[in-house]
């Protein structure tokens, strides 16, 4: 999503590739989720927990449509999203005033590979 949402360039091959290998991952996700309640064994697990604030951003990395077009994969998360923890969760910084621009000191932060060691 960094092509698609922060790269200062837009290339249309760079967020054409990298969104097909995204939806990619929710469809082996999705296949994996056909009949099954939770992502690894009978219980709830870590795996969902972690699992789900990755899927929870699928509208980000897929627009609108989010999980529409993959049905086992949207069952799960609703069913994960229901529960308590995950209401504290979206609330815990609720609170907290983050930075919300995005200037040089954001983006050497985010992505200090792309800029020489030395260079301030």
């Amino acid at each position: 999503m960094h092509f698609k949402h922060k790269a200062p360039e837009k290339i249309p091959y760079a967020i054409n590739r990298y969104l097909r290998e995204a939806e990619r991952h929710y469809e082996v996700l999705d296949k994996h989720m056909e009949g099954r309640e939770y992502l690894v064994g009978d219980d709830y697990s870590i795996a969902d927990i972690s699992a789900w604030g990755w899927v929870d951003k699928a509208t980000f990395v897929l627009g609108e449509e989010g999980l529409d077009n993959y049905p086992n994969l949207k069952r799960w998360f609703t069913s994960i999203n229901t529960r308590p923890a995950v209401d504290k969760a979206r609330n815990i910084a609720k609170d907290i005033q983050f930075k919300s621009d995005f200037d040089d000191a954001a983006a050497r932060a985010l992505y200090p590979q792309n800029f020489a060691k030395n260079a301030e």
